[in-house]
Parts: C-alpha cells; sequence; structure tokens
C-alpha cells in the first residue's frame, strides 16, 4: 500500500504523463515481483556470480559448460515466472496512449507475455539460443528438455536463483555435467540470444532505441540503476535533447542529476497506480 507521502511525487509523475507521449525503459527492479532476482543493492552495487563474459563464453568450451549448468537450474526462475502487476500496467498505460515505446534491458519477455507492443529488447531475450556454428535459433524450452535428459542426475541438486537465468551451483557438479549441442549441426557452441558483457547492443536494436528517443516526448524510467552504459547513454540522449525524464526505482541510479521526477517506491505499487490515476 502506498503511503500518503508518496502521493505528491506520484501525482508529479502523472501530470508529466499526462503532457505528453513518453517511451519507457526498463530494468531488472520491475521483474522482482515476479521472483526474477536483480542485479543490484540499492547502492547500485552488483550482487551475485561474476557476469559471463563474451570473448570468454565464445573462446571457452569449459565457461560454456559452467554457463550451461547454472542455467539449467536458473530457468526455473525466469521459464516459470509471469507478469507482475507493473508489467501489466505498462501493458494498460501504452494500450490506452499514454505511453509509447518500451525499451527494456530485461531478457526474461514478461513485458510481452503482459501484452505490450514496440518492445525494443536491448539485451536481447532468455526465451531463444543462438548456435554461433551455424546460426539456427532454437527455443530455450527445447534447450532446456534437453539439458534434463543429459542430466538427470541433478535434478535434485539445491541451487539458488541468481538474475538473468543464471544459479549458485558448486564447481563440482560441473565434472559430471553433459553440454546440450544444436540439434542442427551438433555443435556445442549454442548461446542465449542476449548480449554478455563485453559485447555490444545489436546494431538494429540500437537504432530502434535512439529513434525512439527521437520520437518521444520525454522518458520513463522504471526499476533500473542505469549502470549499463547502453541504458544510461539514451538518458544522457534525452537530456541533451531538453526532454524530461522521470523515474521510478527504489535506490540510487546513475542518472540523479538528471530527474524531473523520481519516485522511490516499488514498480509493482506505483505503476497500477499511475495507471489508474490517467484512466480517471
Amino acid at each position: 500500500m502506498l503511503e500518503a507521502r508518496t502521493h505528491s511525487t506520484l501525482n508529479a509523475l502523472a501530470h508529466y504523463l499526462a503532457r505528453g507521449r513518453y517511451m519507457v525503459l526498463t530494468g531488472a527492479g520491475i521483474s522482482t515481483a515476479s521472483g526474477i532476482p536483480d542485479y543490484r543493492d540499492s547502492d547500485g552495487v552488483r550482487r551475485g556470480n561474476a557476469p559471463m563474459m563474451h570473448q570468454e563464453f565464445v573462446g571457452s568450451a569449459q565457461a560454456r559448460k559452467r554457463y550451461w549448468a547454472r542455467a539449467m537450474f536458473g530457468w526455473q526462475g525466469v521459464g516459470q515466472a509471469r507478469p507482475n502487476a507493473a508489467h501489466l500496467a505498462l501493458a494498460q498505460l501504452q494500450a490506452s496512449g499514454w505511453l509509447g515505446e518500451l525499451v527494456t534491458q530485461n531478457v526474461d519477455g514478461l513485458h510481452q507475455a503482459a501484452g505490450s507492443e514496440a518492445v525494443i529488447e536491448l539485451h536481447g531475450n532468455l526465451h531463444r539460443v543462438r548456435c554461433l556454428s551455424c546460426g539456427q535459433v532454437h527455443s530455450r524450452l527445447a534447450v532446456q528438455a534437453e539439458l534434463e535428459a543429459l542430466n538427470p542426475g541433478l535434478q535434485d541438486v539445491h541451487a539458488v536463483l541468481a538474475p538473468d537465468g543464471d544459479a549458485h551451483l558448486a564447481n563440482h557438479f560441473l565434472e559430471r555435467f553433459q553440454m546440450p549441442l544444436c540439434a542442427a549441426c551438433g555443435s556445442d557452441t549454442l548461446k542465449p540470444d542476449v548480449v554478455f558483457f563485453g559485447d555490444g547492443v545489436a546494431e538494429a536494436t540500437a537504432r530502434a532505441a535512439w529513434a525512439a528517443v527521437e520520437q518521444a516526448d520525454g522518458l520513463l524510467v522504471v526499476g533500473s540503476s542505469l549502470m549499463a552504459y547502453s541504458s544510461y547513454r539514451l538518458c544522457q540522449e534525452m537530456s541533451r535533447q531538453g526532454k524530461p525524464l522521470l523515474a521510478i526505482n527504489l535506490g540510487r541510479t546513475r542518472a540523479d542529476q538528471l530527474w524531473a521526477v523520481k519516485a522511490a517506491e516499488a514498480c509493482e505499487e506505483a505503476l497500477p497506480w499511475l495507471a489508474q490515476q490517467l484512466a480517471g
């Protein structure tokens, strides 16, 4: 339940949103209520496993084995997640014409599941898996079925979920882990269709995000600390163009000096409130 003291901040957000067509940029904070852990604490400090680096994954069979062993368990969090009230409220605001394009750093597909359209996925989508050898795209569900069939003895191992379909898993379990192979060419170079650290956002995706910035009257950031430069630079450009920047986020962000209004509230409480106010 939102406290009365927050209503003035949210009313200010509603005032801005009612005066133009804003694009939205979302981060991991919008999916925590769906059971998917986020990357950072309220001070923006990263927690969890060290991130998988793109060059390490591409160049090392052992790194790929480590990734897929953890991902076999971590998929439970993403695969079973459902949109929460924040995703649904954004979809409602979009359908009602209050919001325009939705750019997300998330790879969980929950915005589409909630009914949002014109979603630009900066960092890809975990529901797809691409073979680096032949280019074939596979369903993550199919890859998960193969993982479980190849590793029946690991099904009861306890693993703690981590962000983006990862999990904390003791290294000794890697000794008996069997890798999934591409159903098209037999290669062991399957990679989730997401942007790993050290890689860049796809050119077409970056162009779409920049076009959204050009067309929008302002930007609403939801659940992101903006520590990834691919998202922070969109805020910088929006600010350079003199357009208002709004935020709903618990904890500090990289763009705290740029906000016209910032509501330090839970996304799943603030967004439904805004949707109701704008609909009234």
